[in-house]
């Protein structure tokens, strides 16, 4: 008998079916996520929505502006680039982009948390197409993703990892252990993204941690290619997303400046954690959504994250 020899989609034959957006629709695509991470987690009441907003904008750069290459009809291409959301307890924003890509039915949304969903709060491998490791036991994804990198320098494969991590989770020992090992192993195919929004569960990172600072220069030193932007500027995203492929020596890391809560006055009057694992009232999701719709048209200017390197988060 012989054998079916699968057939393998090829990069142009990926890309065609992830349409590349522009800069306004990715901008217009992150604000219809945001709003779906508030309803969803409040529907649920539970979950993480201002670390899910924090990471939003880099994830909507991440996925539909052409840079990452996959197929959502053939999630098991062994030649897909590969995200791994290691701040796993941002899950809403992850399944929203998810959904959006095509995934799985974006009517699935509703049931995050809910009894024999597959929408739980942290993301779990195997349960849900598109999810590429089980994380929220933090500072774990970074080692997840560095041996997706290796296994593609193994195997001869093309294809890039992405890591997600967080800045409370960066006091975790086994994310510096995977800086170092990346370094080492010339883990060029290997991009994390760091979501520095200042807090993380317990309070601000600078008070739980602040000798996490100097982070750039960390980085640095740990032997990285590293990049300082906005998080929410979704044209620094870009830049910084296409200015990573052509690096091919080092592991490189883009700090993304961020707001926990994407400068929203309910998380922003929080001067604790920013609501860390708390969901709005139906009360308060219903001024919040009318602010994210003022945020879209410009007229707060809270979005924007300063480009400075004395704040943490989580």
């Amino acid at each position: 008998m012989t054998a079916t020899i699968e057939k393998i989609p090829t990069t142009a034959e990926v890309q065609s079916v992830i349409p590349k957006r522009t800069l306004p629709e990715l901008q217009e695509t992150a604000w219809q996520l945001s709003r779906q991470i508030l309803e969803m987690t409040t529907n649920a009441g539970s979950g993480h929505p201002s670390s899910s907003l924090s990471a939003i904008d880099v994830l909507t750069g991440l996925y539909f502006s052409g840079i990452m290459r996959f197929d959502p009809k053939q999630p098991d291409w062994p030649g897909r680039d590969r995200f791994i959301l290691s701040k796993g307890h941002a899950a809403p924003g992850l399944y929203t982009v998810l959904a959006e890509a095509g995934y799985f039915d974006p009517a699935l949304l509703s049931t995050l948390r809910k009894l024999g969903s597959p929408l739980e709060g942290h993301p779990i491998f195997g349960r849900l197409a598109g999810v590429e490791a089980s994380t929220g036991s933090l500072g774990q994804g970074l080692s997840i993703g560095l041996g997706h990198a290796l296994a593609a320098q193994l195997d001869g494969r093309a294809y890039r990892v992405y890591v997600m991590i967080g800045d409370g989770e960066s006091d975790e020992g086994q994310i510096w252990e995977a800086a170092m090992a990346a370094a080492k192993f010339k883990a060029g195919n290997l991009t994390a993204i760091l979501d520095y929004n200042q807090f993380q569960q317990t309070g601000s990172v600078a008070k739980v941690m602040p000798a996490l600072e100097p982070i750039l220069e960390k980085w640095q030193a740990f032997g990285w290619h590293v990049q300082t932007i906005n998080g929410h500027d979704m044209q620094a995203v870009m830049q910084a997303l296409q200015a990573v492929q052509t690096i091919n020596e080092q592991p490189q890391m883009i700090i993304a400046h961020t707001k926990k809560g994407r400068g929203l006055a309910v998380f922003e009057k929080n001067t604790v954690n920013r609501k860390h694992g708390e969901v709005l009232t139906q009360e308060e999701l219903t001024a919040t959504l009318a602010e994210l719709d003022q945020q879209k048209e410009g007229k707060f200017a809270s979005t924007t994250a300063t480009n400075t390197h004395n704040g943490q988060g989580g």
